[in-house]
């Protein structure tokens, strides 16, 4: 199996081995968080962030194992102090001390896939990371997979094409663990504005997210939302609920920036099909009102929500569309309750549940 190091053309890739990436609803072993301690994402609003992450960790924590990163013992004690006092179930919460940057573990952290057949494992398909080709602190953010598979003596792949590391962030990516992967052009393709992989063409991360994902269709919807510093995530456009449905957000008013942007996404889904040639349903869900802050629109969205084996955890924005949105993914999702958790303290730093989550899949028997 591949490691860290080899040359280029002596590289394997997961897909060799029969390892894919697992959709979100499997069930988990663990989710990973990294405790909010970047001042500069949340300006003025860490200490209400702490109690927002200490909500997300109860809820998670009742039927996983939720393992946080964070840099020092005075973070960690920190952390137990605000989960103690939300009743967190504790013997479920583990801290691995490992220096971040920032707190969007979703696009750093480890991105796990799973082999099911032959021996059951996990492995670790590392991607690069440049904070989204638009911040300059990541030197601790683009080690933690690294460290994470060290700690958990777990394989690690190095994803490379062409010679080249390559870029990819978790928020840019949805699968429906059965072969299909969505994304945007506006993240991954446009040739000026935050670029991961300059002369990458669709071709070639078909090729990658087939070698390294596991999938063999890719849905290439045009753009994200407004607000969205990390250009075009699809995490906050577009999630699968299932295996053949997802649910997309629509923005209803006309003069809205998001309006024609999220039309045209619903163009492209509607011609899309899934691996055995039949259409993917699509469930249309609401966008709040426009968020800002300091003159900015934030990235406010439902479909950043995260699916847990206890609950599924959705952000919400003090909005009429909230009790919408929460009632449109409890029709869809029957086998865990769907949960609001208060946003927009949250939404301040460019992101939400989603972007500060990873999925640990289970292996058989856990």
């Amino acid at each position: 199996m591949s490691v860290e190091g080899e040359a280029p053309n002596q590289v394997s890739t997961p897909f060799e081995f029969g390892f894919c990436m697992p959709a979100e609803w499997d069930r988990h072993d663990a989710t990973w968080l990294a405790w909010p301690h970047n001042a500069t994402d949340w300006p003025g609003k860490v200490g209400a962030i702490q109690w927002v992450y200490a909500e997300i960790v109860r809820k998670l924590a009742t039927d996983e194992r939720v393992r946080i990163l964070v840099n020092n013992s005075v973070l960690e004690g920190r952390a137990r102090r605000f989960l103690s006092r939300a009743a967190t179930k504790l013997s479920n919460v583990e801290f691995f001390r490992i220096p971040t940057n920032r707190s969007w573990v979703r696009d750093y952290g480890p991105i796990f896939l799973k082999r099911s057949h032959q021996k059951p494992e996990l492995t670790i398909a590392r991607f690069g990371f440049n904070a989204w080709a638009r911040y300059p602190d990541w030197s601790n953010d683009v080690e933690v997979p690294f460290k994470l598979a060290d700690k958990l003596n777990c394989h690690l792949f190095p994803i490379r094409y062409q010679g080249n590391d390559v870029v990819l962030e978790g928020g840019s990516i949805e699968v429906n663990g059965m072969g299909l992967v969505i994304t945007t052009e506006e993240c991954l393709l446009d040739p000026i504005v935050q670029v991961r992989n300059p002369g990458f063409t669709p071709e070639d991360y078909e090729t990658i997210f087939q070698q390294s994902l596991g999938v063999t269709n890719v849905v290439w919807l045009v753009k994200g939302i407004a607000g969205d510093d990390t250009h075009g995530h699809v995490d906050d456009v577009c999630r699968f609920v299932s295996p053949k449905t997802v649910v997309l957000c629509q923005e209803r008013n006309p003069k809205d920036a998001n309006y024609r942007p999220l039309a045209e996404n619903l163009e492209r889904l509607e011609m899309a099909t899934l691996v055995d040639g039949s259409k993917i349903d699509i469930i249309p869900l609401p966008m709040p009102a426009p968020l800002y802050f300091e003159g900015r629109r934030l990235p406010a969205s439902y479909a950043n929500f995260y699916i847990g084996n206890a609950a599924v955890l959705v952000p919400t924005f003090n909005d009429p569309n909230d009790r919408l949105a929460l009632g449109i993914l409890s029709e869809l999702f029957h086998d865990r309750p769907v949960v609001g958790i208060h946003s927009v303290d949250l939404v301040w730093g460019f992101g939400t549940i989603h972007c500060l989550t990873q999925q640990q899949p289970a292996l058989a028997g856990e």
